[in-house]
């Protein structure tokens, strides 16, 4: 039948009917669950490697001794830049969390947000940025303990993302649960803020003077970069996603940072005191502008995939029109020689005497036709479940007189001469019965049109012949009114044709029908004296004679 064209289309709406990617609901792709490319993590440890290089040049080199010249500026303009990069990648994880509601990343945006809001009281107690003694008259001690409460925060909140477990955990309202860590962090910090600047005689002893530290400083930063070393331990089992990994590079940058600013000379305003802090936002500033590529990345895919599931939209759209128009050329054909039948019929009951037998015979071909019809529209169906009708062994010959008897009508009908020549010890071949049929159908037809819009000798020639080892070709030839050479390489397109009330799907169902047997369609052109249609099908290994 000539419904292999729908062949093809089941193929095209089988991706249809399930979407190219799955991704579970409770996994979204997102920047917590993705995991780290190759490139990525190469980029990440290229910066790792590269603040931890610049570390020991410094500190080899005795750099980091060299007593500079106090700027004051430099700490609103570096605590400006922290507070401001802190924040914004304090609301990038908060909308992480919104997405996936995980307690890793609620830990984690609120351990930033912390950070960020640290560095607030760290820069009003600066003695000397905006009074001599820091604008909060805290006392000498409160501006170094609040900046190692700082320090010492992040790597807790990145320990308590680490050993948190992953599962979607908040039900309710995202943005309550947000603003109520928002809540709890400013309290948090107002709060450590008023204990310590109250409580500033009772804080230990790591600041002399506004520039120098005692040795307490030393084992009190010993200890933080041991927990910020903890930290990154844990990241290291962990290292499940692309947050992961340069959460890691953070907390190494913090380590460097501590180390630079605290030893071998503790002293503010030296050279591994400024380079530290330099360090700490260069780094800050690195990984938040890798997350925010990661984002701008991630929205890239979803954007293709919007126009890609936009484009499929069109495209089965464009597929159902076609299908539409395969099954309308299909089942014309059979309804029109149905309706033949049963006009002649009529006709012969309306003659004075009923020609009983003429209406048998006409009634009888509207019963053969029905059930063609009826075997056309369960293979349409056929071809659109993944069991496929199975092909027998045909005869070749056959198929044809059962193709010459449904268009015996439209034969009578533009008087048309039949001449069917086949070589008697042809093979039997191997297909499916109605498509094949279907075929021999639609060339017939095609012909026979061709030569009513003509003038002269009408005549079809269907030759079948043994074409070389493995497979048999039929010719169906015409004395029609030709195609044009310009037209052989599209006559096989879909939606091309050449008549006037044409669909452009015949030849475009039979070419399809014909390969998937393992054959080939191809024309023969001749502008004047019509055209030869010529297919080729594989012999039945098992009954060739």
């Amino acid at each position: 039948m000539g419904i292999a064209k729908l062949a093809e289309l089941r193929a095209a709406f089988t991706p249809m009917m399930k979407p190219a990617v799955v991704i579970p609901e409770e996994q979204p792709f997102t920047l917590a669950t993705s995991p780290p490319r190759r490139a990525q993590k190469r980029l990440a440890l290229a910066v790792a490697l590269t603040l931890l290089g610049g570390a020991v040049f410094i500190v080899a080199g005795q750099l980091s001794n060299i007593q500079l010249r106090r700027i004051d500026a430099f700490i609103p303009a570096y605590g400006t830049a922290i507070l401001l990069n802190d924040v914004m990648t304090a609301v990038l994880l908060f909308n992480q969390f919104a997405i996936l509601r995980s307690r890793t990343l609620l830990a984690i945006s609120t351990g930033y947000l912390f950070t960020a809001l640290m560095i607030i009281p760290w820069m009003l107690t600066f003695p000397g940025v905006f009074t001599p003694d820091g604008l909060l008259d805290a006392g000498l001690q409160s501006t170094n303990s609040l900046a190692l409460l700082r320090y010492a925060g992040f790597p807790t909140f990145v320990i308590a993302y680490a050993l948190l477990n992953d599962e979607r955990w908040w039900q309710g309202s995202a943005s309550a649960i947000i603003l109520s860590n928002v809540a709890m962090s400013v309290a948090a910090v107002c709060a450590v803020t008023a204990l310590v600047a109250a409580g500033d005689a009772y804080l230990p002893h790591i600041t002399i003077d506004p520039v120098h530290f005692s040795t307490h400083l030393l084992y009190i930063v010993s200890c933080l970069i041991l927990w910020n070393g903890l930290a990154l331990a844990l990241l290291w089992v962990r290292q499940r996603s692309v947050l992961d990994l340069w959460l890691m590079v953070v907390v190494c940058a913090s380590a460097i940072e501590l180390y630079l600013i605290s030893f071998p000379v503790p002293v503010r305003f030296s050279a591994g005191w400024y380079v530290g802090r330099v360090f700490g936002l260069v780094s800050s500033i690195l990984v938040l502008f890798a997350l925010m590529h990661e984002i701008t990345t991630l929205y890239a895919q979803l954007l293709r995939a919007v126009v890609a599931q936009r484009r499929e939209r069109e495209a089965r759209l464009m597929t159902g029109d076609t299908v539409s128009a395969s099954i309308a050329h299909e089942v014309r054909q059979p309804l029109t020689a149905i309706i033949t039948s049963a006009n002649a019929g009529l006709n012969w009951l309306d003659h004075g005497t009923p020609n009983l037998d003429k209406i048998r015979e006409a009634l009888r071909r509207v019963v053969t036709i029905g059930r063609r019809a009826e075997a056309l529209i369960e293979n349409i169906r056929a071809q659109f479940k993944t069991d496929a009708r199975a092909r027998t062994s045909l005869d070749i010959d056959d198929l044809i007189h059962e193709a010459l008897a449904v268009v015996r009508d439209q034969l009578q009908e533009n008087r048309v001469a039949v001449r069917a020549d086949s070589d008697k010890k042809l093979p039997r071949i191997r297909g499916e019965q109605v498509q094949l049929q279907q075929v021999l159908v639609n060339l017939m037809t095609n012909a026979i049109e061709s030569m009513a819009a003509k003038n002269g000798n009408r005549a079809l020639s269907i030759r079948s012949e043994v074409h070389h080892s493995g497979y048999v070709m039929v010719s169906v030839e015409d004395t029609g009114k030709g195609l044009d050479p310009s037209a052989v390489d599209r006559i096989f397109n879909p939606m091309f044709t050449t008549k006037t009330r044409g669909m452009g799907m015949g030849l475009s169902i039979c070419r399809s029908i014909i390969e998937a047997h393992g054959g080939q369609l191809w024309v023969t052109a001749d502008n004047a004296h019509g055209a030869i249609f010529h297919f080729t099908v594989p012999v039945d290994p098992g009954r060739a004679s």
